[in-house]
């Protein structure tokens, strides 16, 4: 008990699993992978696994400490977020209760997972007595918006996502809407950047199927860094939630990562934080007294 266990998803993007579980694997006391036993996605699709990937694996896992979870993830009277929350809980259920529950999606890479399992070992007592206190921890995404023939485009502020909990009552994908605690901790987020053929893979098999804004696809097909600066509103499903770009003339990740952690406006400052942190206690604290002043009368 008291583990850090970390799942992620197995589906049509499997091979950017081999960026993603790096970061978390030092850090990490086991990893799970989950993968729909028929290969099939949240949206009813097929999808195929070259073999040389489960190769990596055996070949990458020196400590033995990664796991295949297999079963069943495609519920047809299910929407995609529906089977996508379904997954995600039964994989938690898997990791098992009473460790910390981190999930990391297969297109999500961690600057610094050590900082961040540091951070989340502070509140170790909530695994005590998980169903008693719930509780989620949020860091920030880097966002990476395209690939261009030069560089790469970017949201140009970082945006929260949660990514562990003590206890897996998944409302939303991996939200649970409990109490959310915020770490300083950046992620790169690869999200919609890919090519043309692997982005519209995606926007027909994620959990957001249903969700993706009219316009989105074909302003993403015209941005480019010549562009991107006389555009506004570009997040796939409420397009002001990702108000503008910035761009950075390079292709490589580890130059890219090197550079946006060094940038100081896509910091998360200390009052931020703790901002952030305070509202999320009281409105809570204010939650339980509510909730118990109304059992009492």
């Amino acid at each position: 008990m008291k583990k850090i266990h970390v799942g992620f998803l197995l589906s049509y993007d499997y091979e950017k699993l081999k960026q993603s579980i790096p970061p978390v694997y030092h850090a990490a006391d086991r990893i799970f992978i989950a993968e729909d036993s028929n290969k099939i996605t949240w949206s009813g699709n097929k999808f195929n696994v070259d073999e040389s990937f489960y190769q990596w694996i055996i070949e990458f896992d020196v400590d033995n400490k990664i796991e295949f979870y297999r079963d069943n993830f495609y519920i047809p009277e299910l929407s995609a977020i529906e089977n996508d929350t379904r997954e995600r809980h039964l994989l938690s259920l898997k990791m098992g209760i009473g460790n910390w529950l981190i999930q990391v999606d297969s297109d999500e890479y961690f600057i610094d997972f050590k900082s961040f399992v540091q951070n989340l070992r502070k509140y170790d007592h909530y695994l005590d007595d998980p169903e008693k206190n719930k509780v989620q921890f949020a860091c920030f995404w880097l966002i990476i918006y395209k690939y261009t023939k030069e560089g790469i485009l970017y949201v140009d502020k970082p945006m929260k996502s949660v990514f562990a909990t003590n206890y897996p009552n998944y409302k939303y994908a991996r939200r649970t809407n409990e109490r959310t605690v915020y770490f300083d901790n950046l992620v790169l987020h690869e999200s919609i950047a890919r090519t043309e053929e692997e982005l519209l893979c995606k926007l027909k098999n994620w959990g957001h199927s249903s969700e993706v804004d009219k316009n989105f696809l074909k302003k993403w097909k015209m941005i480019d860094e010549n562009n991107y600066d006389q555009f506004e509103d570009f997040y796939y499903i409420k397009p002001n939630r990702w108000k503008k770009l910035d761009y950075l003339p390079t292709r490589k990740i580890g130059e890219f990562k090197k550079i946006m952690v060094s940038k100081s406006k896509l910091r998360i400052s200390k009052s931020y934080l703790m901002s952030k942190n305070f509202g999320q206690w009281f409105k809570f604290l204010w939650k339980k007294t509510d909730a118990g002043f109304q059992e009492y009368f």
